[in-house]
This record gives C-alpha cells, structure tokens and sequence, in this order.
C-alpha cells in the first residue's frame, strides 16, 4: 500500500549527506521543499530536520519509470529517496543524491495555505493559522531548537546545583498574589481559577524540608494585554531555595543565564546563524541598580515616574537604553509587591524584591519571602485580602517555615533574547493571547 514504510528506513539525515559518504548508497527521508524539472534533468530538494539535501535526476542515468515517479512530486509531500551519493560543488553540502528508488509516504494538497519556502512572505496571524507549516522554515525551527537547548542546559543547571524538580497544580482554589487576572472555570460543583503562578506551592515544600526546588511549566494570566510581549499562556521557569536571601538567589540567577548563553552558542551555532543572531555572554556578576536610582534615571530622560509606581513601558525603555544588557533592578518599594515579599528592616518602605531586565524588557522578578506567619498574616490583610482564602498555604508557616528566597523568569521572554525575536508570540508554538485560541 501506497503511504507505508515497509521495509524502508532512513539510514542518513540531510546534515549527514557530506563530501565524506560520496560513492555510498543511503535513504533519506524528508519533505519536497523545492522541484526543478528542465526536462532531461529535475532537482529537488528534500528537507528535513536538519536541513536540505538535493536530489538530481539527469534523464540518461534515471530510469524512466523514476523521472515520471518525480514528476508527480509536490511541494511539501513526505517522500523517501534511495539513492547514490556523488559530490556537486553547487549543491547544498556538497553533495547530490542520483536516485535509484523512489517512495511516496504522503502527498501534500496543493494549493498551500503558506508558502514554506517564503518566496510569498505571510503575515504573523496567518502563519500562526498554519503554525505546523510555519514550523517547517529553517528560521523558525531554528527559534525552537534553541529554545529546546535552553530548557535542557536549566534543567541540568539545577540537577548539579543540588535542586528538586517538582510539577505544582495549575487548578488552584484562589488567587496566588491576589488581583482579578484569572481564568475562572467550572470545577464541578464549584468555581476553580487557572493557576497564576506556583509560587505558594514552591513555599510549602520550603516548609516540608525540600531545601531547593524548581519547576518548568505553564502560568495563566487574564490581563487584557495586546503587545509584542505579553501572552495570557506562558512558560515559567521558578526556583525556591531555603536559607537563602534574595542576593542568594540573585546570584543563582546570573550563573544559570551566563550558563545558558554559553550552551546555546556553543550547540546552536547553525540556528543562531540562520537567525543572524548573535550572543555576548556577559562576564561576572550582572549590574545592580536600585529602585530609587532607577526613578532618579527614568525622570533624567524626561519620562515622568513618582517613586513608588511600577515602570511604564516608556520608563523601562528609558532605563533600558541607559543600562544595556542584563541588569538587576532591587529595593522596590513594598506597596507594589505581592504579600510574601519580606520588607527592609528598620526600612519597611522598600522590600527585598528584584526584577532581572535584558534593556527594557522584564525577564523575571525573585525576592526573599516572608517566612513568618504573623507577619504574613498583617501583609495580607493590608493588601485588602482575606487570610482565609489562604489556609492550607498559612498552614505551612505554622509548623516550621525557614528562612527563603526565589525567583521566575518567563521562559518565552528569555527566548526572545536569545533568538533576537521582537514579537514573544514566535517564540511559542501555539501562543496563546486574548485574540488567539487555535489552532
């Protein structure tokens, strides 16, 4: 039957087909990204994940029952070639495929909804329509593969530091920090939210003498936001470790990105060229700037900012372009921080929050927690919140909280900064917004 495998398997990948296997017999198995028919001679080109290989099929040395098989080839058909490989200066590696054996595994309709190879460019909502076609771009794969390299150099980062993967809920009772941006869904009888963050849980295994814990995964935010940077599904990437301070955390912050930097040059070098994408991996410790210099900065630019505001998007670009690079912005006013961040002694004013920004765009915010239960309580309460709303998490602190700090950073965003993406929503597979819930 037409489609199957059988007995074929791919013994070599596109990247594989070098100046070094000339003179051997493979199977490559991939996608028709191009066809070139000149009559006694046709090209095509086969793409997979690692890349095109070309296959030429001159008219004297291809059986004709193989040149009318190419010929109905179309673009973006899953095909399987047999073939000899021989060296070509001009082709793609080096190297060319004289095919001796041809298989259809599916053939692709035509007329595409894009055009993968962007001879006709798309627009942004519909390649996002067509996502799985959109993938097929070497530019966009590229995006993911780094993105890819990037989770697995944090997870191996804390493996060696001593940290224990947890997976937190993401149906949740209440809110995390308080606020209206939630999700509301019916959970059977009663109304559940969305979770908003795991940070509550990552404090109660504080509690249950995890030491350090992270987690990987999804964050949903109800906030009306249209903007290059914001999705309402997001990936976070958060760390919570006891006996630690924020510049503990601080510090564990600056060596896992410095860490990253450094995988993602070393094994995405070929995706970060197709990006024209390049890294400067910072040397040491990260600049601090306080929340009161950062004021005194953004009010130099003309950009009007109050103490005790958060930053507008003018004030961060403002800051942003007086800083550069990656930066910690610390001392945030206690205000406008959630209930479980532990103020200043003698200085409640100000807290023990950081935000970590790349220019003007915010890529995570940590703090030292508040480990006290009757302090905590009081934070609560001022915020306008109901302790009771928060029991099981309040429990915690009853019965041995340590002293704690931690952070998120949003996973997307630290793609976007490693990529050179200026639009977060191409950093994400399906992304997520208040305008987008398909595909």
């Amino acid at each position: 039957m037409q489609g199957l495998l059988n007995d074929w398997r791919r013994t070599n990948y596109a990247s594989e087909c070098t100046p070094e296997i000339a003179g051997s017999d493979i199977t490559i198995m991939g996608w028709v990204h191009e066809i070139r028919d000149f009559g006694g001679i046709m090209f095509v080109i086969i793409r997979d994940v690692t890349g095109r290989v070309q296959v030429t099929a001159p008219s004297k040395k291809v059986d004709e029952k193989i040149m009318e098989e190419l010929r109905e080839f179309r673009k973006e058909s899953v095909v399987a070639i047999k073939g000899l490989v021989q060296e070509a200066g001009k082709a793609p590696n080096g190297v060319e495929i004289i095919p001796k054996e041809v298989k259809v595994l599916n053939l692709a309709n035509q007329p595409l909804p894009m055009d993968p190879t962007e001879k006709v460019k798309a627009g942004i909502d519909t390649r996002l329509d067509s996502r799985f076609l959109d993938i097929r771009k070497e530019n966009v794969s590229a995006i993911f593969k780094i993105k890819g390299q990037m989770f697995h150099t944090i997870r191996d980062y804390f493996y060696d530091n001593g940290f224990y993967e947890i997976n937190t809920p993401k149906l949740v009772a209440s809110a995390t920090e308080g606020g209206t941006e939630l999700f509301p869904i019916t959970y059977f009888e009663k109304e559940a939210f969305l979770g908003q963050s795991p940070q509550l849980y990552k404090q109660m295994m504080m509690a249950a003498g995890m030491d350090k814990v992270f987690e990987i995964g999804q964050i949903f935010r109800a906030e009306e936001h249209d903007t290059l940077r914001h999705l309402n599904e997001a990936v976070s990437i958060d760390a919570e470790a006891s006996f630690a301070d924020d510049e503990d955390v601080m510090k564990i912050l600056n060596d896992m990105l410095i860490n990253v930097l450094k995988d993602v040059n070393e094994n995405c070098a070929d995706e970060l060229a197709v990006l024209g994408h390049e890294l400067e991996v910072p040397k040491g410790d990260f600049p601090v700037v306080t929340y009161d210099e950062a004021v005194d900065i953004v009010n130099s630019k003309d950009v009007p900012m109050e103490w005790g505001e958060d930053l507008s998007r003018e004030a961060e670009k403002a800051l942003g372009d007086t800083m550069g690079g990656f930066y910690f912005l610390t001392r945030w006013p206690s205000e406008i921080k959630p209930f479980y961040v532990m103020p200043v002694e003698g200085e409640e004013q100000y807290s023990h929050a950081f935000d970590l920004m790349y220019n003007n765009l915010e890529l995570s915010s940590g703090a030292t927690r508040v480990h006290q239960y009757d302090l905590l309580v009081k934070q609560i309460e001022e915020r306008g919140l109901n302790p009771a709303g928060f029991g099981s998490y309040l429990k915690a602190f009853e019965y041995g909280m340590p002293p704690h700090a931690g952070w998120g950073v949003g996973a997307d965003r630290l793609t976007m900064v490693l990529t050179g993406a200026e639009n977060i929503r191409e950093c994400v597979l399906f992304p997520r917004d208040r305008h987008r819930l398909t595909p």
